[in-house]
């Protein structure tokens, strides 16, 4: 028998709502994910689902095994972040998961969600093995994060972390190289990848990468700019390197 919410006090709708913050997703380790094909993938992805949320009156195909909550309008509405819910939503659990691989990206404080979104989906579709974020990056869980990865966030390993040049330093101690992204460096087009792999570093979209990051990188590049244009779009320069490590490297 379905549980049946229709207060937006209840404590349990409660919980939810708080998963529009980062601080409420930090204390319950959830995230919220909306939609009928976005929960669909969610479901099959490996993460942990806490709770199925689907609007009454609203036909969705669901599995057998899921144990699902029916809500009022006002509930779902009082959940979801968009403006127009789709009907269902996901309440999943933050999956911490190890970072591996010779292709790899890190976000150093790339605050837009937007970027932060299209750059992990871009990694996800350049085939790199995963992704590290410096904590002041935009949450990747974050409601706007999750629309622009359009799904990739459940297949891209990804890892937050509070000393991304740590994490960078062991990586360049293992044989990989470290590629900062930055308008002072030397031509991107001129590297050659290392067989050993590489971590493809975008820093924040005003400052660059920090001054840790680029004391520690291996390499520093830059994409051409023929035209009068200053700088690229973060998400933009990202997936141009990304795609060309990948042509090289495979």
């Amino acid at each position: 028998m379905r549980e049946i919410i229709t207060s937006p006090k209840n404590p349990k709708v409660l919980l939810w709502r708080s998963l529009k913050d980062a601080k409420g997703r930090r204390e319950t380790g959830c995230f919220l994910v909306e939609g009928a094909k976005a929960v669909e993938e969610a479901l099959t992805s490996g993460f942990a689902c806490e709770a199925l949320l689907v609007q009454s009156g609203v036909d969705v195909p669901l599995p057998a095994d899921v144990r699902v909550t029916e809500v009022s309008d006002r509930v779902m509405e009082a959940v979801c972040d968009t403006r127009t819910p789709q009907g269902v939503a996901a309440v999943m659990r933050i999956r911490h998961e190890a970072v591996t691989g010779r292709r790899l990206i890190a976000l150093d404080g790339v605050q837009d969600p937007g970027n932060v979104g299209t750059i992990l989906r871009t990694a996800d579709a350049a085939g790199l093995d995963g992704a590290l974020l410096s904590r002041v990056c935009a949450d990747p869980y974050s409601p706007k994060v999750l629309r622009a990865t359009m799904g990739s966030i459940f297949h891209l390993p990804i890892a937050v972390t509070d000393n991304l040049p740590g994490e960078l330093a062991a990586r360049r101690d293992a044989g990989m190289d470290i590629l900062s992204s930055q308008l002072d460096g030397s031509p991107f087009r001129a590297y050659a990848p290392n067989p050993q792999g590489y971590v493809l570093v975008i820093g924040s979209e005003g400052n660059g990468v920090t001054d840790a990051v680029r004391a520690l990188a291996t390499h520093r590049l830059r994409l051409p700019m023929r035209g009068r244009a200053e700088s690229l779009n973060a998400a933009v320069a990202a997936g141009i390197m990304m795609y060309k490590l990948t042509e090289e490297l495979g």
